[in-house]
């Protein structure tokens, strides 16, 4: 085997490792949860924005669905939907969650979707292809899988907002992701979204948008709401498992961030988490 081959079968298998530790962090706590109790409203947000409508039978494909907020929403609505995720948890739990809604759950990478070029009318993604480590490959994948005409829709957390400032309070907490991987948050930039898309895509329109939350009465309780159910977080706490003041520093930060991002204090306590929401029109 030659040194080009070597080299290429590190790379495939340092890249499967990186989505098999995906796949775990992802399948930690209870991010069912999360998606029900916090982000499920983000779904139809995306659908609404897209104009998938009754009636219509178009076919859309949700990359990195989770349990499938947005997907439901167009199924419902009578598109030909499929949702895929790379943790197969998660495409469980939205099945069982959904068992009246006609749509395909797949189990897929959204670096390497198992779908056709211009299978779909409609690409969209909730708060899920942020999350895939190469950027790039994901977007190609996506403008890839959508036909000329059709739509594309992306929803990610702000790198400023405050589930982009929970991933820069952890990142001194974890290690440092290997060469070539990208921040989740920057899917949440509009130049670096620009970048990925490049003139592939006309009409791109970009809004940054705000959920409102009213799960927690403080800081703390929001601290510990996502250590005990955020598959990022709990891996963060799983790092310093051995290191109590290190753990201790940890709660005490992402206590201090939930306070800093919130107003008002017990019943009264309200966030408002900034997203950026994307379309276009594949050209």
């Amino acid at each position: 085997m030659g040194t080009t081959d070597i080299a290429a079968t590190d790379a495939a298998q340092q890249d499967t490792e990186l989505k098999n530790k995906h796949r775990r962090m992802w399948g930690l706590g209870d991010y069912p949860r999360v998606a029900r109790e916090l982000v499920s409203p983000l779904g139809e947000v995306l659908v609404d924005a897209l104009h998938i409508s009754e009636g219509e039978g178009e076919r859309v494909l949700d990359v990195a669905a989770g349990t499938g907020s947005a997907a439901v929403r167009a199924a419902r609505l009578g598109a030909t939907v499929v949702a895929s995720d790379l943790t197969r948890e998660l495409i469980d739990a939205g099945r069982a969650e959904n068992p009246d809604v006609d749509l395909t759950w797949d189990v897929a990478d959204a670096e390497a979707l198992p779908y056709a070029d211009d299978e779909f009318d409609v690409v969209m993604s909730c708060i899920g292809v942020m999350f895939a480590p190469h950027h790039q490959q994901a977007a190609d994948e996506m403008v890839r899988t959508c036909r000329p005409g059709g739509r594309i829709g992306i929803v990610s957390w702000t790198p400023e907002g405050a589930i982009g400032q929970l991933f820069a309070t952890m990142k001194q907490y974890v290690p440092p992701p290997p060469p070539g991987a990208s921040p989740p948050p920057l899917w949440g930039n509009e130049d670096h979204v620009r970048d990925l898309l490049e003139d592939r895509v006309r009409d791109v329109r970009f809004r940054r948008l705000t959920l409102p939350v009213t799960h927690f009465e403080d800081g703390a309780q929001f601290r510990d709401y996502f250590a005990a159910h955020y598959g990022p977080t709990i891996a963060a706490y799983a790092a310093h498992a051995d290191d109590p003041a290190r753990t201790e520093e940890l709660s005490r930060d992402l206590a201090a961030l939930g306070d800093s991002q919130g107003t008002g204090s017990g019943a009264d306590f309200a966030m408002q988490w900034e997203y950026l929401l994307v379309t276009a029109e594949v050209r």
